[in-house]
């Protein structure tokens, strides 16, 4: 059975004609692109450069990319980054199990050209002239970076989270962003013959490099406003009803208001009003909310933050009990009064237990989630950025090495 080959396919240009066109044809594959966001686009297109989009997790960095790719007819290639990872895994590497199966192959025929060698030195220079043929284009496998340079159609490059990814693949990417070009060293440069799209994306857990960001766009993408959250959320046909659609938009933003760990994102607004569709939800109230808050909080303690605002969300006039512990055969609920001093919450203030005086397990972790932990720059908010950077060498498989040196040294 033979598929069709579309990457023999000849490519029909789509080029954005203006910043009205960006959003309409964003639109029209249900990405709702404002007026600044269209023209960052815009740019990219016209000026062949690269982006760099930072903003909190779930507002549509990736997104974009992917919306781009539609609305340009382009392929889209991904590069996800992660610490620890190295350029084989960006750029190139070499096939050597292939390398190694044509040497085996060719076992013969380099016989034959050392056969008639006077010396030794004649018949490994004779082989050594022999090396570009392992060394070339048929053994070269390409990653995202290399492919979306070589590649015979024009792609949108998606470089997503870079922040995660160690300083040293930064470097490797700068010449990739400023000249569309990809060196390999046994073979020699490869540039763009059209030159691809390039989304970088980043939740600003470290600073970039200033040269890494001298090559891009910016563009600071933030949680939208109402209206436009609103329209974000009929684009994606969730079947929730306009009514319950206008207020569930009014309850996220009233929630990320909120000192929670993770506020909730457009993403999860979208999930949220899915599964209230799914359970047949037309109207809101408290109740239905918090059965299903789940979907857009991930974290115990900003549940129980949610919890206690949700009526007021919703409601001013309703309110849900109180969330608090039960005792056994006994019914007895810790929400209500005791009397002035007296408190059943056992939430984490003073990091101790009560009981023995131990460290609590939720206090230490509680401790560690402080609002604060961040300075200003964090998310990329005007100001120096994060002060603070992991140093290399100190994760798990560091610690687990330098035991068993300890081991063997004893």
């Amino acid at each position: 059975m033979h598929g069709t080959d579309h990457s023999q396919e000849p490519f029909q240009d789509q080029e954005f004609g203006s910043v009205d066109d960006v959003v309409q044809r964003f639109a029209a594959h249900g990405y709702i692109a404002d007026r600044r966001l269209a023209t960052t686009v815009f740019l990219l297109a016209r000026l062949e450069k690269p982006v760099l989009l930072e903003g909190p997790a779930g507002v549509g960095k990736t997104e974009l990319a992917k919306a781009l790719a539609a609305a340009s007819g382009r392929r889209l290639l991904r590069l996800q980054c992660y610490e620890g990872q190295d350029e084989s895994k960006a750029l190139y590497e070499w096939d050597y199990g292939k390398q190694l199966l044509y040497t085996q192959m060719l076992r013969d025929k380099i016989g034959e050209l050392t056969a008639d060698a006077p010396d030794l030195a004649t018949a490994v220079h004779r082989i050594g002239e022999q090396d570009s043929v392992f060394f070339s284009d048929r053994f070269l496998a390409p990653r995202p970076l290399l492919d979306a340079i070589r590649g015979e159609q024009p792609a949108v490059l998606l470089i997503d989270e870079v922040d995660r990814a160690d300083e040293a693949l930064e470097a490797v990417l700068l010449e990739c962003l400023a000249e569309y070009q990809v060196s390999v060293p046994e073979i020699g440069t490869y540039t763009a013959k059209v030159p691809p799209y390039i989304v970088l994306t980043s939740n600003n857990t470290r600073d970039l490099s200033a040269a890494l960001k001298r090559r891009c766009l910016h563009l600071f993408l933030d949680y939208p406003d109402a209206d436009r959250e609103l329209e974000i959320l009929r684009s994606k046909d969730t079947g929730l009803p306009e009514a319950a659609a206008q207020l569930l938009v009014e309850v996220v933003r009233g929630l990320r208001e909120l000192d929670l760990r993770k506020s909730p994102s457009i993403s999860e607004t979208i999930d949220w009003a899915r599964t209230l569709a799914v359970l047949g939800v037309d109207e809101l109230d408290p109740e239905i909310l918090a059965e299903t808050a789940n979907v857009v909080l991930k974290y115990e303690r900003d549940m129980n933050r949610a919890l206690g605002v949700l009526p007021r969300l919703v409601d001013p006039n309703r309110e849900l009990p109180a969330p608090g512990h039960h005792h056994d055969g006994h019914g007895h609920h810790h929400g209500h009064d005791h009397g002035p001093g007296h408190s059943h919450d056992h939430g984490p203030h003073d990091g101790h237990d009560g009981h023995d005086g131990e460290p609590d397990g939720t206090a230490v972790r509680t401790a560690m989630d402080q609002q604060g932990r961040h300075d200003e720059g964090y998310y990329g908010a005007p100001g120096a950025g994060p002060v603070s950077r992991p140093k290399p060498g100190g994760g798990q498989g560091a610690r687990a090495f330098a035991a068993i040196a300890r081991r063997r040294t004893d």
